[in-house]
């Protein structure tokens, strides 16, 4: 759960930094459209909550469905899809939070997702369960390696239900235990009764790093299928620059795009899109550049004339 949802807000993050432009005509302009996706797409989420609901249901179910109402922009927590081939898809049930609206939605009324053709969610969900076989069995070792292990050796074992058993009894199945758990302690034994610790704790054979090792394996499995570099999600501070171009380039960027063309195709249509109407994700409010860190670089573009 942490290595998907963690990747999952990675890129829920990145996509709500950037900004919906709007353009008519040709001219870039800012008003109702601007303001619903940028600042308010419903009463009860500003575009940040909006976004990161968006993201979140097309990485864990595959699709998403957004439908208008009233002027407001809402996703949907759970719906009901019928295609067609040479029709248009119906949506039925649709749902959103304690709500259920009675209608069926025409894929033309709506903006509806798929993020891949295989679902990555059930792939990693795959990868999960043969892992926690791994980790189990290396805990299970870990443990083992810590453990204590001895033998308790007896002349005879007392009658059934006399006041000896009674006491035999709850030596072996409470104050061994106590025994074992705690740190210093010392155990009272009858006559013809001895405990012998076998064996010694090997340390050195198995490590928590072991463990650790194979959560980070999962962390990096969960993020290249997701099509974000590793090394955002484990934190690293190395290589953080090419790794933030490598999720613009293989991740953000296809993503906006294909978010981008069903908005337009749906909410500005093919003739009002020709003649320059449309929505713009820009992608480049996602990257932090500071002013200082690039002036050798504006001084050579002054210096050679190209700007």
């Amino acid at each position: 759960e942490i290595a998907f949802w963690s990747t999952v807000n990675i890129i829920a993050n990145a996509v709500s930094k950037c900004e919906f432009k709007t353009y008519v005509n040709g001219k870039e302009v800012k008003g109702n459209e601007y303001y619903l996706w940028n600042i308010e797409p419903n009463k009860n989420q500003n575009s940040s909550e909006f976004i990161h609901k968006w993201i979140a249901k097309l990485y864990s179910e595959n699709e998403c469905l957004i439908i208008e109402h009233n002027g407001m922009l809402l996703v949907a927590d759970s719906f009901t899809k019928k295609e067609y081939a040479l029709y248009e898809d119906e949506f039925t049930n649709v749902t959103v939070k304690d709500f259920t609206f009675n209608k069926t939605f025409k894929q033309s009324e709506v903006l509806y997702y798929k993020l891949t053709e295989k679902n990555m969610k059930s792939v990693t969900d795959a990868l999960y369960s043969s892992y926690q076989k791994l980790i189990a069995y290396t805990m299970k070792a870990y443990q083992k390696s810590r453990g204590t292990k001895g033998t308790f050796n007896y002349e005879t074992l007392p009658i059934a239900g006399s006041e000896e058993r009674k006491a035999f009894d709850s030596l072996i199945t409470e104050k061994f235990r106590k025994f074992l758990d705690s740190g210093d302690s010392i155990l009272p034994l009858g006559k013809g009764q001895s405990y012998t610790e076998v064996g010694s704790k090997t340390y050195a054979s198995d490590s928590t790093r072991d463990i650790r090792a194979m959560i980070d394996d999962i962390s990096d499995f969960t993020a290249k299928g997701l099509n974000v570099p590793p090394a955002l999600l484990r934190g690293d501070v190395q290589g953080v620059k090419d790794a933030v171009e490598q999720l613009l380039t293989f991740c953000i960027d296809p993503l906006c795009d294909m978010l981008q063309e069903e908005i337009n195709r749906k909410r500005i249509g093919r003739s009002e899109y020709l003649k320059g109407t449309k929505i713009v994700i820009n992608t480049k409010t996602i990257k932090h550049i500071d002013l200082f860190s690039i002036t050798a670089a504006i001084d050579k573009l002054i210096s050679s004339g190209c700007f």
